[in-house]
């Protein structure tokens, strides 16, 4: 991994007008002043269909996984379709496997319309371990998003704090699975080296 990680964030939502990509795009941000470059993968952009385990590389599985793979944090986020999360990501994710995501640092992001918007995120948790990723414990969940997330940005300065420090820590723990090695080469101290546990 370079000193430079680079965070990817696939946005499960296909609206035009989506609060997921607003709200990741937030993230992205704080990633990038953090000192990450950074990519928006937008599903709407890719020709994936319905996943047939006979085809593996139908469509733009291929690339899919090629964007997936060259990234040190993905950032997975979805809006709250019936409580779980939303289609799109669920077929992105089932043509990706533990290649592209092992070791990957992963952190998750739910809007959700209403006030409860945590389920998703559970399921998300489930699939990111099944895929061997190492997933922050830091997530966010976004409710009420009619009131919380404008088309301009996140409207409720809690909310868009939490979301800031989703996209800090995807770079902080970038390339996590590689520690120590990755902290040296970043220049970090090593948590034995400061004293820390």
């Amino acid at each position: 991994m370079s000193a430079d990680p680079h965070v990817l964030a696939i946005c499960g939502s296909l609206r035009e007008h989506s609060k997921t990509r607003t709200a990741l795009r937030e993230a992205l941000d704080a990633a990038a002043e953090s000192g990450a470059t950074t990519e928006l993968l937008d599903l709407r952009e890719y020709d994936l269909p319905p996943v047939n385990a006979d085809d593996m590389a139908a469509g733009d599985a291929d690339a899919l996984r090629e964007r997936v793979a060259a990234a040190d944090a993905v950032l997975l986020g979805t809006p709250n379709y019936h409580g779980s999360y939303a289609a799109p990501l669920k077929n992105a994710l089932d043509y990706c496997k533990r290649d592209q995501f092992g070791g990957t640092t992963v952190g998750l992001l739910e809007v959700a319309g209403g006030s409860y918007p945590k389920p998703a995120l559970a399921h998300l948790r489930g699939v990111a371990r099944t895929l061997n990723a190492w997933t922050l414990p830091h997530e966010v969940g976004i409710p009420d998003s009619h009131e919380t997330v404008g088309r301009d940005g996140i409207t409720d300065p809690a909310i868009e704090r939490r979301v800031r420090e989703l996209g800090e820590q995807l770079v902080e723990y970038a390339g996590v699975d590689r520690y120590p090695e990755m902290a040296e080469e970043r220049g970090d101290q090593p948590a034995e080296a400061t004293g820390r546990a």
